[in-house]
């Protein structure tokens, strides 16, 4: 039976991996991640679960550590935010390549520089062209129930790909909200047990772990890395319906908040689609039709899906809280457009830029964005794309 609960984010994760109990845990503290390595510890010492807590030198180690411990055939993890994950980049690409499913609970904070701690996703969109699946939340809640459904993704023979968790530093993981959590036993046989096929430590077995790969056969692991990329998706929405059945909480690859009949749509990542919402919800009320649609897959990109579920609109706002330096647009202004271009749906898009580094982002902000592409589109006013919101004069 499932029980009420009060936590921040990071409690929530940290819960769901106590729950889940894995092999081992390499970790190096950085903000705002570090509670939760820290509060797995206390679960450790407090004899509430037996994982191997490896204290690393810095985030590279704790990446290089879990790729070594999951290669043994262990079950691994770790968390990490901005410059620690940007410090693990080769890792990555290790990870990946050498097909580890291994989790990463990803705690978004902006790069430096300038020198900053605040929330935006430059740290995961970064990272996203290295190989990970990479599933975003909106509230603690869903921070919590997207961990829980990691594994069973990333462990699926179909898929043997690490996954990265992402919720927003801070306006999630320090913020307290209420939760619903899961029976422990229920997680656990969700999650199941990891048995590897093939593993380092497999005496009866012998294999080689990220050998130097040839011409002859790089090009072709390449493919098969992107293959198993697209067939999580469907990996994906399988695990969502089980954990729905047990949970009562549906998810998809995105999503859709009163699109049905939606002129103009937001599309939008994290925990400023909550604030889009409220907007979204206040403009119905004066009769505007206006919809979100929040991703909450970002790799692999559904870009079929996200085209069919934008193709009845007459515009929409691409939000990124993250810069290209591409002098155009942000990595949703890339996805989206070329997206919809490629299914053959045509309508109005403005790329907008907001939040970076913890920049309020606010209904007014949202709902004045919602307007603006509906003048766009009524009067035929020219609205400049790559706008920055918020920004000081």
């Amino acid at each position: 039976m499932a029980r009420r609960d009060r936590m921040s984010g990071n409690e929530a994760v940290s819960y769901a991996i106590c729950q889940i109990n894995p092999d081992v845990m390499p970790a190096f503290p950085i903000t705002p991640s570090t509670e939760i390595p820290q509060m797995v510890s206390n679960y450790i010492a407090n004899g509430q679960m037996d994982t191997e807590f490896i204290p690393v030198e810095s985030e590279h180690s704790s990446m290089s550590a879990a790729i070594g411990a999951e290669a043994a055939g262990c079950r691994s993890l770790t968390a990490t935010s901005s410059a620690g994950l940007a410090l693990m980049w080769e890792e990555l690409l290790l990870a990946a390549s050498n097909r580890m499913p291994l989790a990463l609970a990803l705690v978004n904070r902006t790069l430096s520089g300038p020198i900053n701690i605040n929330c935006d996703h430059s740290d995961g969109m970064g990272a996203r062209d290295t190989g990970w699946i990479q599933i975003y939340a909106e509230n603690n809640q869903e921070a919590y129930d997207n961990f829980i459904q990691a594994y069973p993704i990333a462990e699926d023979a179909r898929v043997h790909l690490p996954i990265m968790i992402c919720q927003d530093g801070f306006i999630t993981s320090h913020a307290v909200e209420n939760i619903e959590l899961l029976e422990t036993e229920d997680v656990k046989n969700f999650v199941g047990e990891y048995e590897p096929e093939e593993f380092l430590l497999n005496p009866g077995k012998p294999i080689a772990v990220g050998p130097y790969s040839v011409v002859s056969y790089a090009m072709e692991a390449k493919k098969n890395q992107e293959d198993a990329l697209e067939a999580s998706k469907e990996v994906i929405l399988e695990v969502a319906k089980k954990f729905e059945a047990m949970s009562g909480r549906s998810y998809g690859l995105f999503e859709e908040y009163r699109m049905e009949d939606a002129e103009y749509a937001m599309v939008i990542i994290g925990s400023a689609a909550g604030t889009a919402k409220e907007a979204v919800d206040l403009l119905r009320e004066q009769g505007k039709k206006v919809g979100l649609l929040k991703i909450r897959v970002f790799r692999p990109f559904p870009e079929k899906e996200i085209a069919n579920a934008l193709s009845g609109c007459k515009a929409v706002a691409i939000m990124d809280r993250c810069e290209s330096y591409n002098g155009n647009c942000g990595p949703l202004g890339m996805e989206i457009p070329a997206g919809l271009y490629r299914n053959k749906v045509f309508l109005e898009s403005v790329n907008y830029i907001y939040g970076l580094s913890g920049r309020d982002f606010t209904v007014e902000d949202a709902k004045g964005v919602f307007l603006e592409i509906e003048d766009m589109v009524v009067n035929g006013t020219e609205v400049k794309q790559h706008r920055y919101i918020g920004l000081r004069k």
